[in-house]
């Protein structure tokens, strides 16, 4: 998919508050066109599906009580629908496993917009000076792998998946070309993300 091209985002949550407001930061995401269609219920997700499919669904995962991944994945009107957890409470990080990924109401812009892209398999826009900017979430997990936790101790803590833990890692090795955990714990000292007392082992 191409930058210009717009992007049809459902929002299937009950809470109108969180459904507004999600709809409301898609719509502020730098570089990318969103289309975001509100859901409310589970009778309104089954009427989007067979009117204009969209391409990602931002879905809570308790929607309609429970939402059924794999029912909806094997059912023709949700084919080719990527699929993101929209995390609002605490959920065991074990359900999320059946989902494309997941995004939590307290993710930034920044980090929305890189996984829509990935979804939807947009190539990221060069920009100057991008090599030494980290987003709000990826200074986060800096401080949290200097504090000496885990993969899976950092999603918890930030409701993501290991995967997407995985892959901010990643980017974060790419963005400042450190890659091992006393590098980061420098760069993270240096530029007073963490005191040294924050920093295991010291």
């Amino acid at each position: 998919m191409k930058n210009n091209e717009i992007i049809r985002i459902g929002v299937a949550e009950a809470s109108v508050i969180i459904r507004s407001g999600v709809s409301y930061a898609l719509k502020r995401l730098p570089n990318l066109k969103i289309l975001p269609i509100e859901l409310a219920s589970p009778d309104a997700l089954g009427d989007c599906l067979r009117t204009q499919p969209p391409h990602i669904l931002f879905v809570n995962p308790t929607f309609g009580d429970f939402f059924d991944v794999n029912r909806f994945k094997s059912d023709p009107l949700g084919k080719g629908v990527r699929i993101v957890a929209l995390i609002s409470s605490f959920i065991d990080s074990t359900l999320l496993s059946k989902y494309d990924d997941s995004i939590s109401i307290f993710d930034d812009l920044d980090v929305i917009s890189e996984k829509i892209s990935r979804l939807q398999n947009i190539e990221p826009e060069e920009e100057e000076d991008s090599s030494e900017s980290l987003s709000l979430r990826e200074k986060e997990i800096v401080i949290c792998v200097v504090k000496g936790m885990t993969n899976k101790e950092i999603a918890e803590k930030l409701f993501l998946s290991i995967h997407t833990v995985i892959t901010h890692r990643r980017n974060i090795s790419r963005k400042l070309q450190i890659h091992s955990a006393s590098g980061l714990t420098i760069y993270a000292i240096v530029n007073k993300l963490v005191e040294l007392s924050d920093v295991k082992g010291l």
